[in-house]
């Protein structure tokens, strides 16, 4: 027994100390490069003249809140691309939307335009042959964002790299020629453009055209010229020969041409939105915006320190609210600190409403968990709390199945605030411990009461039947319990347990709240 345990010992011990061996190269001989400035865009220039003509610092905004123009835009402007295209996510998936996502990425390159593609690594690690495959062309480069060491297995990095390879680079922006840009909460794949089966993310970009777009082509340069930013091809120890590269090239195009009936190319051959823009008749919102970006040195500094979180400087936007606060936050942890931030706004008279997940429609069962410990709290401040509902009507259900568009369930995704019907932010930022201290992050605020109220005026229409509303109670012996009024199967229904969970798992989250790890959620 003694034995077995010491082999069990040294093995745990080899296993950390492989994990701390992960090696990655010198990365001080990377090559420098800068956004391009001044470039014409026959197309583009329309809405900034019109931007110019406006005022000093306003750019136009046009909401995305659906997967299908969210994914048409950004195929759109890569289409309307002259010069550049930088672009930065957290996440690209290997399935058909990030397949799309790929091509027309590839299609602008072979048209000449620079791409520089900047990931983060949380995913990347199987597909090092594929991205390396895309590096090869001469008009792209990928670089990697605090990457992990391709010798050591992953797990045990995360292990012996706790506090630094569980900080990553959270930014998601798409931005073309300085000129335009989209921002917002999406990573690029199936489930955040309506085209997975089984989860269907509800999500929110924005597009902006004008001096938001040069912001955030500054802000992106800061990641691309980083110290942890890595070229593909210094960090992948990978060698395609030219009948490999040949293989899963044309393996790659037989997988697009497959897509060619999907709605999205649909969609895009006859988008509205490309009519619009290359008419110059494209409807935005005019008005000025500021783009707000974590400092990549973020991920190199101890956690906690404000200097270098971006929402310090979003606070005053809630704080300076007079009337009502909407705030929509898929992983919602406010801390004590935020419930009594939120507290000092109802005794003022603000209105404040929030939309969150569910525990049937997260993704993250453990954030839910360090939610669920603020909900009563919140509630008896007079705080108007929201949980979406996982599903739709069967109707609804079998209307998206038909035309093979997302899923029957739902998870909130979406990531912004809305101050007074007049001041929106719209980003990768989501309101907990970890967007807002360990993850580096980017959004931007934008003023624009159009927008802000038809934001506002939807949530409040369809939310009745999108998300389960919470009401705290009273038994006859003063113990407080929870209450979800929302529909089931159609119905009007309340219910004092959590919507469409079982017993074991409501236990496995009321265990989870005890465990002190709220920083890392």
């Amino acid at each position: 027994m003694m034995t077995g345990s010491l082999s069990m010992f040294w093995l745990l011990v080899s296993m950390l100390m492989l994990g701390g061996c992960a090696l990655l190269p010198n990365n001080s001989a990377r090559e420098t490069s800068s956004a391009y400035t001044n470039i014409d865009n026959p197309v583009l220039d329309r809405f900034w003249d019109h931007a110019s003509r406006q005022g000093k610092d306003i750019s136009g905004f046009t909401l995305l809140d659906n997967g299908l123009d969210a994914f048409v835009a950004r195929a759109v402007l890569a289409q309307l691309a002259v010069r550049s295209i930088d672009t930065q996510y957290y996440m690209i998936h290997g399935d058909d939307v990030g397949n799309l996502f790929i091509g027309q990425l590839l299609q602008a390159a072979d048209r000449g335009v620079r791409v520089r593609v900047l990931l983060d690594d949380i995913s990347e690690g199987r597909r090092d042959l594929d991205i390396a495959l895309f590096d090869m062309h001469p008009n792209i480069e990928v670089r990697v964002f605090n990457p992990f060491g391709r010798n050591v297995r992953r797990i045990w990095q995360y292990v012996t790299g706790f506090g630094r390879q569980t900080r990553r680079a959270h930014n998601k922006s798409f931005t073309v020629d300085g000129k335009a840009t989209i921002l917002g909460g999406r990573n690029i794949g199936d489930e955040y453009f309506s085209h997975d089966p089984e989860l269907d993310f509800q999500d929110l970009d924005v597009l902006a055209v004008g001096p938001v777009a040069a912001e955030t082509s500054q802000a992106f340069d800061l990641y691309w010229n980083h110290e942890l930013s890595y070229p593909a091809s210094l960090l992948f120890d990978t060698q395609l020969d030219e009948a490999a590269s040949i293989q899963r090239k044309n393996r790659f195009e037989k997988k697009i041409a497959s897509l060619n009936d999907s709605p999205y190319i649909g969609r895009l051959k006859d988008s509205d939105l490309m009519k619009k823009l290359r008419d110059g008749k494209a409807s935005l919102a005019w008005g000025p915006g500021k783009v707000y970006v974590d400092p990549p040195d973020k991920l190199l500094r101890k956690v906690g320190d404000r200097s270098y979180q971006m929402f310090t400087e979003l606070l005053p936007y809630l704080r300076n609210a007079r009337e009502e606060l909407t705030i929509f936050s898929p992983y919602f942890v406010p801390g004590k600190k935020g419930v009594q931030f939120l507290k000092t706004l109802r005794k003022r008279g603000v209105r404040v409403s929030i939309l969150t997940n569910s525990l049937s429609s997260t993704d993250v069962s453990i954030v839910h968990a360090g939610y669920s410990r603020y909900r009563k709290d919140l509630l008896r401040a007079g705080i108007g709390l929201w949980e979406l509902n996982k599903v739709t009507s069967k109707a609804e259900r079998k209307a998206r199945k038909a035309g093979r568009i997302g899923s029957s369930k739902f998870s909130l995704h979406a990531k912004a605030f809305v101050v007074d019907r007049k001041i929106m932010f719209i980003g990768s930022l989501n309101l907990d411990p970890r967007s807002v201290s360990q993850n580096t992050e980017i959004g931007v605020v934008f003023e624009t009461p159009a927008l802000a109220e038809r934001v506002v005026e939807n949530f409040e229409k369809g939310i009745e039947d999108a998300a389960f509303h919470l009401e705290l109670k009273q038994d006859e012996y003063g113990r407080e319990y929870i209450l979800w009024h929302g529909r089931v199967n159609g119905k009007q229904t309340t219910l004092d347990h959590e919507p469409y969970t079982g017993f074991f798992k409501r236990l496995g989250i009321g265990l989870m709240r005890w465990l002190p790890i709220e920083s890392q959620i």
